[in-house]
Formats: C-alpha cells, sequence, structure tokens
C-alpha cells in the first residue's frame, strides 16, 4: 500500500483546525478519487448533537452526493485516526478501495476516545452485553425481508 502523504497531512490540518476552532473533536478525513479530494469531514459530535457525525462518516455522505452512488469504488480515505468500529464499517459499507490513518487506536485511547469496548461488546452473546439486547416479534419482522425479495425494482447492495 502506498498512501498519499499530502492527503494524510490535510486531514490531520482539518482534525487540529476542528479542535482549535471549537468545532468539535480532533478528526478529519478526506477521500479521494482519481486523484481528486472529492470530499472532507471533521468530527462534529457535538456540534451536531449527532453520536454519528465523525469525520469518516460525514466525508463519505459528502463523497456519496458529489458521485451521486451510494458506493464509493476506486475511492481512498484518508483518516487523521484509525477508524472506530462504526466508520470502519461505513467505509467497508461504501466499498472504498483503501485507507490510510495517522493516529492508531491506541492513540486515541490516550487521548480519552477508547473504542475498545465496542470490540468487545459486538463479540458478546446478546445477553451478556452493556446495553440489554435481545430479539423480538422475530417471525414478523421478516415482512420487511419477505417485501424486499419480491420487489421487482430493488436496488442491490
Amino acid at each position: 500500500m502506498h498512501g498519499n502523504p499530502t492527503y494524510m497531512q490535510m486531514a490531520i490540518d482539518l482534525a487540529v483546525e476542528n479542535v482549535n476552532s471549537g468545532a468539535g473533536g480532533p478528526f478529519g478525513a478526506v477521500i479521494v478519487h482519481n486523484g481528486e479530494i472529492i470530499a472532507t469531514g471533521v468530527n462534529r459530535v457535538t456540534a451536531n448533537h449527532d453520536p454519528t457525525a465523525h469525520a469518516e462518516v460525514l466525508a463519505i455522505r459528502a463523497a456519496c452526493q458529489k458521485l451521486g452512488d451510494f458506493q464509493l469504488p476506486g475511492c481512498t480515505v484518508y483518516t487523521s485516526c484509525e477508524p472506530c468500529p462504526m466508520c470502519l464499517a461505513a467505509i467497508y459499507w461504501a466499498r472504498c478501495e483503501a485507507i490510510y490513518f495517522g493516529c492508531t487506536a491506541k492513540d486515541a485511547a490516550g487521548a480519552g476516545f477508547d473504542d475498545s469496548f465496542l470490540y468487545d461488546e459486538v463479540k458478546k452473546p446478546h445477553a451478556d452485553r452493556t446495553i440489554p439486547t435481545g430479539q423480538l416479534l422475530g417471525p414478523e419482522a421478516m415482512a420487511s425481508f419477505n417485501a424486499w425479495r419480491s420487489f421487482e425494482k430493488k436496488i442491490g447492495y
């Protein structure tokens, strides 16, 4: 893998600027397609009152809007820090080509952003999770998948 340090530095600069402006946390992301920056994002969790407003997620949303697609094949994500589980999943769902990060998850934990418990929670049986989790109306819920299976105009993903 060979990332472009210029794009990484931009992600880092976005993260630092975001902190210094008081707009949000120390995270920035840049998405590149065919050598062109198509989107950027910064952490806006507190500013937007949105726990999903991570830099990578906001950059993915902007990139998808710009390209007019819900997938980002051929795109590379540069992020100032190793993606959390939510952002990593979003990058995979977007079908990005590569991910480059600056700081590690361990570095983030040292700054007060420890997401290791999320990795642990996912591995636990439902009954053992911190937030009570259980199935309800499973057979009835199958109606949505049955509708999907028979919907002729579906766009697969």
